[in-house]
């Protein structure tokens, strides 16, 4: 065992943090440690003026003129092109629309006729499940002459073959924080002549991702999480240059028609990525999303994987050595080539335990059956919080508080 790491300690790395000055830029209340910001990001300063704006002078002063004067007809390529810039695709590529679950019903349907000699829906049991009902969904809808195949996340690789249509897979799972080797298995996917396909929901804005250099053929991404968007932000969509020519929509809504102002009855898609549009943008959680994305831009993004790794280090070795003899299992991967930016524990009263520390103003979250799951966004969270976060766990533990009636009543959002 390690010498126990002081609270003092924790302090001397927060002088040092290169990104230190990035927590004033989030609101954050007092004496809470957000651990959650892998689920809802944490809410910019800038992010209420720029709203209240929105609000104010350009739909209350100028009303239906801001399409035009304040370019909200703009918003889903302007943003998108923001976002390619963390996630490694170039200007045109990106686009801002809808959810992530309708999103991937696109590239999903979009991958599976751009390889249509071929029926197999490659992924993993305990990938977020929403993607695993809208592959369901799209099999039963094209009468299920496709199959969903799923296995575990060590055999997907060997398990990619001549029948594979498309491989998809979240980069950073929900549940684990184990992250995939993304270059070595989409190579492997284009070996086998698959196409493969990245949801980055949890990767986006907190792991650097390069997805033209590892030659992806389409992703989705989630606004909300680590890109700090607000609740229910719009997703993204990734398409690169060498597919756009050919890919299709099935969603044909008319932000994605080629000339939607003339009200042609004959759909057109759009040319290039504006084809993955579909109904009209949400201007206010857009506006909301791109305030995010500004204040992401402005770190760099190795910074913050190199501090998410210290401090995810920092938080295993702290729980290892403060919370022993509690029945606390380490899910995630301790490689940092393997770990996203969060650590969950497992225990069977995981969820009691989690209510008992946000109870405490720790604030992270549980994921069934037994998962605690705690975030570390690098830009607004500090290491003297890591090791604070700790102490109240202990707290906690060592009093049994969590085992109260209280901590048990299940809430509809775990």
């Amino acid at each position: 065992m390690n010498k126990p790491i002081t609270r003092e300690q924790c302090l001397t790395l927060d002088k040092s943090d290169p990104l230190a000055s990035f927590r004033d830029q989030f609101e954050l209340p007092d004496g809470v440690i957000y651990l959650d910001g892998n689920s809802l990001g944490a809410l910019p300063k800038k992010t209420a003026a720029r709203l209240n704006d929105v609000i104010t002078r350009e739909w209350g002063g100028d009303l239906i003129r801001s399409w035009n004067t304040a370019g909200w007809i703009d918003l889903p390529r302007r943003v998108g092109d923001k976002i390619a810039r963390l996630i490694g695709a170039d200007a045109a590529e990106v686009v801002v629309a809808d959810s992530t679950s309708i999103n991937l019903f696109k590239v999903l349907a979009a991958a599976l006729k751009l390889n249509p000699s071929r029926q197999v829906i490659l992924s993993e049991p305990d990938n977020f499940p929403t993607d695993l009902y809208i592959a369901q969904g799209l099999i039963d809808l094209l009468g299920k002459e496709h199959e969903l195949r799923l296995k575990p996340a060590d055999e997907i690789f060997d398990s990619i073959d001549a029948d594979t249509a498309v491989v998809m897979l979240t980069q950073v799972n929900y549940r684990t924080g184990r992250m995939h080797d993304m270059k070595a298995i989409t190579a492997r996917a284009h070996e086998q002549g698959a196409l493969m396909l990245w949801d980055l929901a949890h990767s986006a804005g907190a792991v650097p991702v390069d997805l033209n250099s590892v030659g992806a053929d389409f992703a989705i991404g989630c606004g909300y999480k680590y890109l700090n968007g607000g609740p229910g932000a719009p997703a993204f969509v990734f398409v690169p240059q060498r597919h756009q020519a050919k890919f299709s929509q099935p969603l044909s809504g008319w932000m994605g028609h080629a000339h939607p102002f003339t009200f042609d009855w004959k759909y057109e898609p759009a040319e290039g990525i504006a084809r993955y549009l579909c109904g009209t943008q949400a201007v206010l959680s857009m506006s909301a999303l791109e305030c995010g994305i500004d204040t992401m831009l402005e770190a760099d993004i190795n910074l913050i994987r190199a501090k998410s790794l210290t401090m995810t280090d920092l938080f295993i070795e702290l729980v290892e050595q403060r919370c022993a003899g509690y029945d606390l299992k380490l899910v995630t991967p301790r490689d940092h080539s393997m770990r996203g930016s969060q650590v969950c524990l497992s225990n069977v009263n995981g969820y009691s335990m989690m209510q008992a520390l946000i109870a405490r103003n720790v604030i992270g979250d549980f994921r069934a059956p037994d998962i605690l799951r705690f975030g570390f966004t690098p830009l607004y969270l500090r290491y003297g919080d890591v090791w604070d976060a700790v102490d109240r766990f202990v707290e906690i533990l060592e009093t049994r508080s969590w085992d109260r009636d209280v901590h048990k009543q299940k809430a509809k959002v775990t």
